[in-house]
């Protein structure tokens, strides 16, 4: 079995960097190509070009293995995602201005994944699951930003101190904040049809958030200030510190009946603010959850995927999801930016930048799949949708943008030109 995985990693990890780089050929981060990599192991592409090599190379007995190595990844990179976190900086119309695309871009798209759920309930839910679960996470599933891919696209194609780039970032990361929490609170309202009450969900999560801000936060500042200069790198006993409490923080997430990755991503927010210390932590993790072990997440999200989720009525749902997915990102944070001031490039920009899911929409649709709100049709419809959004992010801005002109004039020091 040894030999099986470490094959199986070699493979996952031989097409992750071959699409990967095709992708970047073609102007796209390298995320999407690792991302369409997981979507050709699959059954869909691989399985269906070889089923006898797609099913020894991975058998359904491995694929724990790969499992608890994808939940390591995950981990690794929500902790890393919630450190980097910062509230939102600027002027005050700067802020009103992020807020108000923020909200609209997640109105928008939750009010229209509610609209279309009664139509995709009867086709697509899991025997036996309750329809406003199934509509709530179909709601969240289409309002996800992509915080961490938007950034590099921002940062690629040098927008970062645009103002379109920057409201855009700003906007991403309410968008990240409150997704999150209202996935908690739709898995706590869903979890008392399991193994775990709502009670204890509940109850569990508002221990977790105390203890990482009341407790974990003081104590890691703490450490962080004994640490030795500023200039020094973390000593490994700090780091063998933060990594005790990742890993208690995920465990207690687990086992409350929440995902893993909320007590990381938790724990990260909770976190102090010292940027040597975050270089470091980004330093120190990012290679190995990048490109080792969320190759893993795209693997099995393409191992979960389906080629029946296209075949009639399913096409139809596509082309569906996708249309609300889209306009309610674009149109949403585009009126949200244009109520704030801003030109219709500019704010047009904005709509298709926080149409970007990636990476944050696919560990959402795992959570859902784990918790059985969506079934393997419906994840591989989403898990399409995920690509297409983000790959549309790079053509969209081109069409938006006007290159050398006011919509991509840096900020000044106000934010203001």
């Amino acid at each position: 079995m040894t030999a099986l995985l470490l094959l199986q990693l070699a493979v996952i990890l031989l097409v992750a960097r071959a699409c990967g780089w095709v992708l970047r050929y073609f102007g796209q981060p390298p995320v999407i190509g690792e991302m369409t990599a997981g979507l050709l192991l699959g059954p869909i592409v691989f399985g269906a070009w070889a089923p006898d090599l797609h099913a020894s190379l991975f058998p359904a007995a491995s694929l724990p293995s790969l499992s608890a190595l994808a939940t390591v990844g995950l981990v690794l990179f929500m902790f890393i995602v919630g450190a980097e976190l910062r509230a939102i900086e600027g002027s005050r119309a700067q802020v009103k201005a992020a807020s108000a695309v923020g909200i609209l871009g997640i109105t928008l798209p939750l009010l229209l994944g509610l609209a279309i759920s009664p139509w995709l309930y009867p086709m697509f839910a899991p025997e036996g699951l309750g329809f406003w679960p199934f509509a709530l996470f179909i709601a969240a599933a289409l309002s996800v930003t992509a915080f961490p891919v938007l950034a590099r696209i921002l940062k690629d194609r040098d927008l970062t101190r645009t103002r379109a780039g920057n409201l855009a970032l700003s906007a991403a990361v309410i968008d990240d904040g409150a997704i999150w929490i209202f996935l908690a609170v739709v898995l706590t309202l869903t979890g008392g049809t399991g193994e775990h009450g709502v009670a204890l969900i509940a109850t569990g999560a508002v221990a977790l958030v105390a203890a990482n801000f009341l407790l974990l936060k003081p104590l890691y500042a703490w450490l962080i200030r004994r640490d030795g200069a500023p200039e020094n790198p973390p000593s490994p006993t700090l780091l063998v510190a933060i990594l005790l409490g990742l890993v208690g923080c995920a465990a207690f997430a687990e086992w409350i009946g929440l995902h893993a990755v909320f007590g990381a991503f938790l724990f990260g927010v909770a976190m102090p603010r010292d940027d040597r210390l975050l270089r470091h932590l980004a330093k120190a993790f990012e290679p190995v959850s990048m490109l080792l072990l969320m190759p893993i997440v795209f693997a099995l999200a393409g191992l979960n995927t389906t080629p029946d989720a296209f075949v009639g009525a399913g096409l139809g749902a596509f082309a569906l999801i996708l249309l609300v997915a889209i306009a309610g990102k674009v149109v949403g944070g585009g009126i949200g930016a244009r109520l704030s001031g801003y030109s219709w490039r500019d704010s047009l920009s904005v709509g298709a930048l926080i149409n970007a899911r990636g990476l944050m929409e696919l560990i959402v649709l795992k959570i859902g799949l784990d918790a059985g709100l969506i079934g393997p049709e419906l994840f591989t419809m989403l898990f399409g949708m995920a690509i297409v959004t983000t790959l549309m992010t790079s053509p969209l801005l081109a069409l938006f943008s006007r290159r050398g002109q006011e919509a991509d004039a840096p900020l000044g020091k106000n934010g203001v030109h």
